[in-house]
């Protein structure tokens, strides 16, 4: 599985706007409604598992980096959103120190080991500090895709 399968490019965000984690889960999730990744009369039951997620354990896991996931039965395939903030997004961080990327992820309910092997991808990537870094810099969605296109490739060549 590549980041690029999983990602969005539609609901890819430079400059989100959220400064509270449930604000940037519903921009982020709106995107993926805008881009036709999931239906729009779902959103309200997926913010609702999300921000549910969130209460149980911040899925903001430090070094400024979110990766919020739900799976949910009306979701036929895996879908990724990105959002980036430059003034960063109170998350309650396991570090406690504000995000600035955050990986949205929606998954079907019925497939648990797509769930993982998109998840095992992105914090492949995201434990990187070099992609990390190049990540927050990033200021449009065609550097967003390209830095993920080269994730892809450094994954499969390593």
């Amino acid at each position: 599985m590549k980041l690029t399968e999983i990602a969005v490019e539609g609901a890819i965000v430079t400059d989100l706007r959220a400064t509270e984690r449930d604000d940037a889960l519903a921009e982020l999730l709106d995107r993926l409604i805008e881009s036709g990744a999931t239906p729009a009369e779902r959103r309200g039951d997926l913010l609702g598992l999300m921000i549910e997620r969130e209460k149980k354990g911040s899925t903001g896991f430090g070094r400024g980096v979110a990766v919020p996931h739900v799976k949910h039965p009306e979701i036929d395939r895996i879908s990724a959103a990105i959002g980036l903030s430059s003034n960063g997004v109170e998350f309650a961080a396991l570090d406690r120190q504000p995000v600035y990327s955050i990986v949205l992820l929606l998954s079907p309910a019925d497939r648990p080991e797509e769930h993982l092997q998109a998840m095992e991808v992105i914090f492949k990537s995201l434990s990187k500090d070099t992609f990390r870094r190049f990540l927050r810099q990033a200021s449009t969605a065609e550097e967003v895709i390209d830095l993920l296109k080269e994730a892809d490739a450094q994954q499969l060549a390593g």
